[in-house]
């Protein structure tokens, strides 16, 4: 695929993300019609319709958007760095190590701000991605040691995070709600704590697309062609890691993006590493507002938590990509 179909394919993408955002406008307990959503976006009014809209739909429906291509972009760079097809933020225990220590200060030390829990939530990530590439070889060994030590790590801190939510009391139930992703009630308070950590690990990551298609080489070739190994390493960790540190506090961790968007990009084979990026973030932000649509509308007045829809969604994507044989991880040139 040429730059030009590249895109095209990122734009169409964009496109139907849009409207599901604005589809997501219409339903809930209080049913809107498109003519009614259309003349609050235009022209806001205080009127309930405009709240509905402005206060309580449209902020939920980009922030799903937001962390969508963010976790989409945090698997993409965790699977480049890696060079493994099984990398993601779930399966190297990057999101139980950001969700463990989230909790704990929110149960046991709730003089904590909400705005600090991103950065507990990248230190947690960075540590139990830490110990799950040492577990792995630095990533370079076979992918089921990846498998198995991410695995592992967030058995053990999904395990600490079960034992700390018997200390929450009545919280338990709001909790336990939020630890199986979902965005209900997300204000553009939430947007915007969330938006800087997305944009940090997006960006960061197409701006550095070179050096990220370097990594798709051996460490000896990448060394050859000029990449400090040592330095971009760290770096490109923690950008894999921000996206998820700003998603979790607001969403809680939110299944399958970060695994099947990367692959589902690949298989668009678009134009180098730079158009692979924007497209699995697009794909990523897709999935997750369709998601999110789904669990909201699927038993009005109830809903679903987004999570299990993402399973859902992402688990035969991924059953189908595995018997096509289409887990490839290694980029075009970039």
């Amino acid at each position: 695929m040429d730059a030009r179909k590249s895109s095209i394919a990122v734009g169409l993408i964009v496109v139907a993300t849009v409207l599901i955002i604005v589809a997501g406008l219409l339903p809930g307990a209080k049913m809107l019609s498109i003519e009614a959503v259309l003349r609050v976006l235009a022209a806001p009014d205080g009127k309930i319709e405009s709240i509905l809209v402005w206060t309580l739909r449209l902020p939920r429906s980009l922030a799903a958007a937001t962390a969508g291509a963010g976790l989409a972009v945090s698997g993409y760079i965790l699977q480049s760095l890696t060079r493994n097809p099984l990398a993601d933020p779930g399966i190297t225990g990057v999101t139980a190590g950001a969700v463990a220590p989230i909790v704990t200060c929110f149960v046991f030390f709730p003089s904590v701000s909400g705005h600090l829990y991103p950065f507990v939530g990248l230190a947690g990530g960075l540590a139990a991605a830490t110990v799950t590439f040492w577990v792995a070889r630095g990533g370079t060994g076979h992918p089921l040691h990846l498998a198995l030590g991410g695995v592992s790590v967030s058995l053990f801190l999904g395990a600490i995070t079960i034992y700390v939510l018997l200390f929450a009391g009545p919280q338990s139930t709001a909790l336990l709600f939020w630890l199986v992703g979902g965005f209900s009630g997300r204000s553009w308070a939430n947007l915007l704590q969330m938006l800087p950590w997305v944009l940090s690990g997006v960006l960061g990551a197409l701006v550095l697309y070179r050096v990220i298609a370097m990594f798709s080489l051996d460490d000896r070739s990448a060394a050859g062609m000029g990449v400090q190994l040592g330095f971009w390493k760290p770096v490109l960790l923690v950008l894999g890691i921000c996206p998820v540190a700003g998603v979790a506090p607001i969403a809680g961790p939110v299944a399958f993006v970060g695994l099947a968007a990367p692959h589902i990009a690949r298989l668009l084979r678009p134009r180098g590493t730079g158009w692979e990026i924007a497209l699995a973030a697009a794909i990523g932000s897709l999935i997750v507002t369709t998601a999110d649509l789904i669990a909201r509308t699927i038993a009005i007045p109830k809903e679903l938590p987004v999570g299990i829809i993402t399973a859902l969604l992402g688990g035969p994507i991924f059953v189908y990509l595995i018997q096509r044989g289409r887990l490839d991880f290694r980029s075009e040139a970039p």
